[in-house]
């Protein structure tokens, strides 16, 4: 009886790590479509886009002639700009934000145009280097301002 339980818990254990294995790194919103509009031959956007498919999400990336006309068209402020414009849903994503602040926006769903993390910072999806600091995620709200969403 002892035996039985002792394989039954090494079973149990066995079988919920196998499942925390399989899952691991993918987003609780995979499968979600995304679109990415990125500079022609830029290599950080495209480590971006394959930072975005291996968290699970359906990504479409493109490479406008007119970039700036996307950035416009969703409202995203000069100020905010990035090299890479991701829509999801409703909303556009700016920049090499993690998908951490992806899942914020997209399971709250906030009033907002969208989110944006302005340059490319050092350490951040896409980009090389060391991550100095936490990442600071601003929401856009509609009327064009800016505040703080997240902190990373």
């Amino acid at each position: 009886m002892r035996k039985k339980a002792i394989a039954l818990g090494f079973i149990l254990i066995f079988s919920i790590f196998l499942l925390g294995a399989c899952s691991q790194g993918k987003s609780e919103l995979a499968g979600n479509a995304v679109k990415i509009f990125k500079g022609p031959g830029c290599g950080c956007c495209d480590i971006f886009v394959d930072y975005m498919g291996k968290k699970g999400f359906d990504v479409e990336a493109s490479s406008p002639s007119d970039i700036a006309a996307i950035k416009q068209e969703h409202g995203v402020p000069d100020s905010m700009e990035s090299c890479h414009t991701t829509i999801i849903g409703d909303y556009f994503v700016e920049g090499h934000v993690p998908v951490e602040a992806v899942e914020k926006l997209m399971l709250e769903k906030p009033d907002i145009k969208g989110i944006a993390m302005p340059g490319m910072p050092s350490g951040s999806p896409g980009m090389p280097g060391p991550k100095y600091g936490p990442f600071i995620v601003y929401a856009v709200n509609k009327d064009g301002s800016t505040s703080e969403f997240m902190r990373i």
